[in-house]
């Protein structure tokens, strides 16, 4: 066999509570990678992995590292009766520990496999509270500028999944203009509205951001609500961003015909991994879009980003790179991302380009599916 040729023998999963799951694949010859599913409800998506992902991939006489496009597609076309998030959620962790695999073999980074080089980065700082008063945001964004340097930030506007409210009244008018006054016109402001508006309110919304300067108004409309989101796009001048929440492939397709935005934000873990987040960037670029995939915390998804970051053709200007504590997400791998001058360097090592932590996966509940030797 060629490097690219494998036979797995293991499919592992490692979880300690519900926050995340990490993924081994081992290979015939003792070789292995490291992947992630998508956080929360880890356990849950645990089960599905070994249940409904594993076997078929463990089923397979070999794998071929250089067509894991075709691997994923043969996977959700199998799971056919059971279309939804958590066979995506479950996928990704077995596909990116392939990729893992294919880039130790190489001796490449995922970066590298994908066409890119491992860099530096520019990340923005996403604020991912709407518990502050616009002063407090101010002076959380202030004090993050700077430590770390970020040129970018990305706030939270009105309620989640809201129906048009605000998180308190005044609250998103009164943050949109202190944190531009404050900022000024050399830091790019962005936003997230989490599903927040009808149509009417968020043109409304759109203008106000319009008047201050803004540079993408993600997630306006309910996101299953493809026209209505279309509709805003229509009548905004700011690009309208989407699309992290989305992992059928269909969907995708519909949310570029309709128009329903102009940047793509797949999320690899949700989608279904590397490869289908790939799918999503070609659809955007072949209607002259940038594609800037969801990363709003620092477990691997951070990490998965920035290779492909680092490789696609469309991509934006920015890594999204959450400012919040989360210390649960620092305890499993090494190194952690660090921004300097507001840049996160993408790993160089083979593979991800991270180690995962002994100590960690000794406290892990571990389970297992194992290919048939008969």
């Amino acid at each position: 066999m060629t490097n690219e040729i494998v036979k797995l023998t293991t499919i592992e999963t490692f979880h300690q509570d519900a926050r995340v799951a990490l993924v081994r694949v081992r290979t015939a010859d003792g070789a292995e990678g490291w992947g992630q599913t998508a956080p929360a409800q880890a356990d849950i998506t645990a089960q599905v992995l070994h249940r409904q992902v594993a076997p078929l991939v463990l089923g397979k006489p070999t794998i071929d590292l250089s067509d894991l496009d075709g691997l994923a597609a043969e996977v959700i076309e199998q799971t056919y009766k059971f279309p939804g998030t958590y066979v995506c959620r479950a996928l990704t962790g077995v596909e990116t520990a392939l990729w893992d695999l294919r880039g130790k073999l190489a001796e490449k980074s995922v970066c590298e496999l994908l066409g890119g080089a491992p860099r530096p980065f520019p990340v923005y700082g996403s604020s991912m509270r709407r518990d502050t008063t616009p002063q407090e945001e101010v002076e959380r964004l202030q004090r993050q500028q700077e430590a770390h340097g970020f040129r970018a930030f990305k706030l939270k506007i009105g309620k989640r999944a809201g129906h048009d409210a605000d998180e308190w009244p005044g609250r998103t008018p009164q943050l949109v203009a202190a944190v531009r006054a404050a900022l000024g016109s050399a830091t790019e402001l962005l936003v997230d509205a989490n599903s927040c508006y009808t149509p009417m309110r968020a043109i409304e919304m759109g203008k106000l951001l319009e008047d201050h300067g803004y540079a993408h108004f993600e997630e306006p409309c309910p996101y299953w609500e493809l026209e209505w989101t279309a509709q805003v796009a229509r009548a905004l001048d700011i690009p309208v961003a989407g699309g992290e929440q989305d992992f059928d492939l269909h969907q995708w397709r519909r949310m570029f015909a309709l128009g329903s935005v102009d940047i793509a934000q797949p999320d690899v873990c949700y989608v279904g991994g590397v490869a289908r987040t790939l799918r999503v960037a070609k659809m955007a670029q072949a209607h002259n879009l940038p594609c800037v995939p969801h990363s709003a915390n620092h477990s691997l998804v951070l990490i998965f980003t920035l290779h492909l970051m680092g490789a696609l053709p469309n991509a934006g200007q920015h890594v999204e790179y959450s400012i919040e504590p989360q210390a649960w997400a620092h305890t499993f791998y090494d190194p952690l991302p660090v921004v300097q001058d507001g840049h996160v360097a993408i790993p160089a090592g083979p593979g991800w380009g991270i180690t995962i932590r002994p100590d960690w996966l000794e406290k892990a509940t571990r389970q297992v599916s194992e290919a048939d030797t008969e």
